[in-house]
């Protein structure tokens, strides 16, 4: 499995499309991958069987150590429910303890980073979102994964999230600790 998703790694980072040819996407479908290479992460999310009553979906982080990319972690579950969202949705995010980089002496458990990652869906009149200062660019199935990194004694904090229109308006924001974006949190507001 780690060679397999150190190949989805290589295809991400030369601009591929990261699923391989040579799986029908009706056996797995590589829905995401994220790579922050100025800090050495990455994320795949991945759906095995994705028409299926048994589908999966799976979560890969790994991280860049020793010239080569390692699975660090992950997790997987029972696929999610296509979701209609108006801006932008946040939901499902996971993290790990960089194990490589906290056997990297002088370093220690304490000092190692964690790398978080979250599912991230957007609408159609989203360009591109921010994931703190990196800048993503919407998918045509407007789904996409999100990973990045934070201080061991923050691990969980993800980065505010900003969801921008093509013509580089904001549109919505999600804070480090909130569960709704601020569109969604209009619109409730209106309804009240």
């Amino acid at each position: 499995m780690e060679t397999f998703l150190r190949g989805l790694m290589r295809r991400v980072l030369a601009g591929d499309v990261p699923q391989p040819w040579w799986i029908p996407r009706r056996v797995l479908t590589v829905v995401s991958a994220d790579v922050d290479a100025t800090v050495g992460v990455g994320a795949i999310w991945i759906v095995s069987r994705p028409k299926s009553p048994q589908t999966r979906e799976h979560i890969a982080l790994l991280e860049w150590f020793g010239e080569q990319w390692r699975y660090v972690g992950g997790g997987s579950g029972p696929g999610d429910d296509p979701v209609n969202v108006d801006v932008l949705d946040v939901c499902n995010g996971g993290g790990v303890l960089s194990l490589t980089r906290s056997i990297d002496p002088p370093r220690s458990i304490t000092a190692a980073p964690w790398i978080g990652c979250a599912k991230v869906r957007l609408g159609r009149d989203v360009g591109h979102v921010l994931v703190g200062a990196r800048r993503i660019e919407n998918p045509k199935h407007c789904e996409l994964i999100a990973v990045w990194t934070s201080p061991y004694i923050s691990r969980g904090v993800r980065p505010v999230i900003v969801a921008l229109g093509r013509d580089g308006a904001e549109l919505s924001r999600i804070s480090p600790h909130d569960s709704l974006d601020t569109h969604t949190w209009a619109r409730l507001r209106e309804e009240l």
